[in-house]
């Protein structure tokens, strides 16, 4: 059997396909897989023997509508496909299943709880979630292939890139700490005054090392935040996604918003204390394998207007964005001594 899985977007969404992914190829041996997806993503898939990876072109060869009728041609080309698996639905997605209904092949689709998530925003249920890596296996299952996620390190960097890294750690015992103090939206970010303060805290009781992640558009704003951190050093715009992910797994501990880092530390295998605001571990967004007490927020009973998106977007309703402006740096601080993490 040939699987095409398709999964485009967002980066964390696509990162959180890995363990799946891995677990099928592992599970099923004789089972031919490509992913479709961007080639920006690619180094997130090579501890995976035996996937193919096909490069979506959608700001080139298969934008626009009859740059996806091309890709539907390239995508067989590769190779005679039996069942599509979309973990994306979106309307790039739901064109490209629709050629391939037309020629008789099985798709199956992603559900995303669109209701069940709603509910949940609206305040009329505060119940969890399933998490996106069960709402993935679900699609599969239905495919008639059982899987069980396994809970291991699922990025694995390519030892190339561990080379280029090796030199930055000195060896001096100190801790490695990673900060992703920013997100996509503002929701989910936390005053920058917060950091600042918890690095100090930090830094008061451990001798450590910040290494300050986001992406190249983060850059300037990381460089004003690194004058502020005495001993950090900026990753975003220095080093490519291998060398990256490297450093990544080489840290003690990842402190993170609602962000792809996020996402991304966990699945390198670090422990991540992720800090939440308008969004909720309860929506199924949580890092990967990471314990519930590492995930921080204002509980929902005691701030009945979270949470209030699913994704971070739009804009505080109350207008004081107190599900992050009452996470005091103390309530964090005090987490990591009670998780015994410092």
């Amino acid at each position: 059997m040939h699987l095409l899985v398709i999964r485009t977007s967002a980066m964390g969404d696509v990162a959180l396909t890995v363990p799946v992914i891995g677990s099928l190829m592992v599970q099923y041996p004789g089972i031919k897989v490509t992913l479709l997806t961007r080639p920006a993503f690619k180094p997130f898939f090579n501890s995976i023997p035996g996937l193919q990876i096909f490069e979506a072109g959608f700001d080139g060869r298969h934008k626009g509508l009859f740059g996806l009728l091309r890709l539907y041609r390239d995508l067989n080309n590769s190779g005679d496909i039996d069942c599509i698996i979309d973990l994306h639905d979106v309307l790039r997605s739901k064109i490209l299943l629709w050629f391939y209904n037309l020629s008789g092949r099985r798709t199956f689709v992603i559900d995303k709880g669109r209701s069940e998530k709603r509910d949940l925003i609206k305040g009329r249920k505060k119940a969890r979630l399933k998490h996106s890596v069960f709402r993935y296996v679900d699609v599969f299952s239905e495919a008639g292939l059982k899987i069980r996620p396994e809970n291991w390190r699922s990025i694995v960097p390519v030892c190339t890139a561990y080379g280029k890294i090796a030199g930055l750690f000195d060896g001096s015992g100190a801790m490695n700490i990673g900060i992703a103090p920013y997100a996509k939206h503002p929701l989910k970010i936390w005053p920058e005054k917060n950091v600042i303060r918890l690095a100090e805290m930090i830094s008061g009781k451990v001798k450590c090392t910040f290494w300050l992640f986001g992406g190249k558009e983060e850059q300037e704003r990381l460089s004003a935040l690194q004058v502020s951190i005495p001993g950090s050093l900026i990753v975003a715009g220095n080093f490519s996604l291998e060398e990256e992910l490297a450093l990544m797994s080489r840290l003690d501990l990842m402190i993170a918003m609602d962000s792809a880092n996020m996402h991304l530390a966990a699945l390198t295998g670090v422990k991540v204390i992720s800090i939440w605001g308008a969004t909720d571990p309860l929506a199924g967004f949580g890092p990967w394998d990471q314990p519930e007490e590492n995930a921080i927020r204002i509980p929902v009973e005691d701030l009945t207007c979270r949470p209030c998106t699913i994704y971070g977007k739009g804009t505080c309703r109350r207008g004081d964005h107190a599900c992050m402006n009452w996470l005091t740096p103390e309530i964090v601080f005090d987490k990591l001594n009670e998780l015994e993490i410092l």
